[in-house]
């Protein structure tokens, strides 16, 4: 005799599961986490804030209380003043890569990925590539708003200031990128060291302390170690003017920023792999 599974309790008897988990069903699961995920939508609402925030008041501040006539202001970076907020969004950046990967380790629900998803590297480059393409636009935006406002305070005091001007674009663009590399760098660092307070301070001290540190060597010390350091190598891309012996040029040094990066998310990445959850 036959027994209907689907007349037992009401129930529909489900069909036997097939095929294997691949890697579009990893993007799919780490796209989900990322929107679902109540600290990482306020941790990208607040670098999306401040940032702008930080540079709409200082520019605002120094265009209409500052003595600066336009020819002198001509002189000045002020694509670069109209993205100021960076400064401080990268940390908040730092914050979001490096939760995107150690929350899941403080909760326990790192295992249960692996169970779903048994191919650590899918899960381990899915997660990545989500973290950086959410960063990246994320980034674009609040490069391309702060610049957009700021530069109608300057407008306004009679320089002409848009996206056409000189490296303009290059330096908007920049912006997001910068941004999306300090989420990656503190991403990888969240993977090594599985310790979200650790990544995040970590990557903090990569980007900014170590920057602070670095000025009480002697002089000499610094002229050679200054262009290497991520926060300024990194930085070059959201510049309009180059300084001579100091830089590295925009993309030049932005390479070497991401050089970083992608140490850290290579060492992650083998110890996301070799390491038990």
């Amino acid at each position: 005799m036959t027994t209907n599974t689907s007349a037992l309790g009401g129930l529909t008897a489900l069909p036997p599961a097939s095929g294997r988990a691949g890697f579009g069903g990893a993007l799919r699961s780490e796209w989900t986490k990322i929107r679902s995920v109540r600290s990482t939508m306020w941790t990208l609402g607040s670098a999306t804030v401040v940032t702008i925030g930080i540079s709409v008041l200082g520019n605002w501040g120094r265009a209409n209380h500052g003595d600066a006539t336009a020819a002198q202001l001509a002189h000045e970076d002020l694509t670069q003043r109209s993205l100021f907020g960076i400064i401080l969004g990268q940390l908040i950046m730092v914050v979001f890569g490096a939760m995107a990967i150690t929350s899941e380790y403080s909760t326990g629900m790192i295992r249960t990925s692996l169970t779903a998803q048994p191919r650590r590297a899918s899960v381990f480059w899915s997660k990545l590539l989500v973290v950086s393409a959410v960063a990246f636009v994320v980034g674009e935006v609040i490069s391309f708003v702060s610049f957009l406002i700021d530069s109608s305070f300057w407008r306004a005091k009679g320089v002409d200031l848009t996206l056409s001007s000189p490296h303009a674009m290059q330096a908007v663009v920049g912006g997001g990128l910068y941004l999306a590399g300090s989420a990656i760098l503190a991403f990888g660092l969240g993977a090594i060291l599985r310790h979200t307070a650790g990544a995040i301070t970590s990557g903090v001290g990569l980007l900014f302390v170590l920057t602070i540190l670095v000025n009480f060597l002697p002089q000499s010390w610094q002229n050679h170690l200054d262009k290497w350091l991520p926060f300024n190598s990194g930085g070059q891309v959201w510049s309009t003017q180059h300084v001579p012996g100091t830089d590295l040029g925009a993309w030049t040094g932005f390479g070497v920023f991401l050089i970083y990066g992608i140490v850290a998310v290579a060492l992650g990445g083998y110890v996301f792999r070799t390491r038990d959850a």
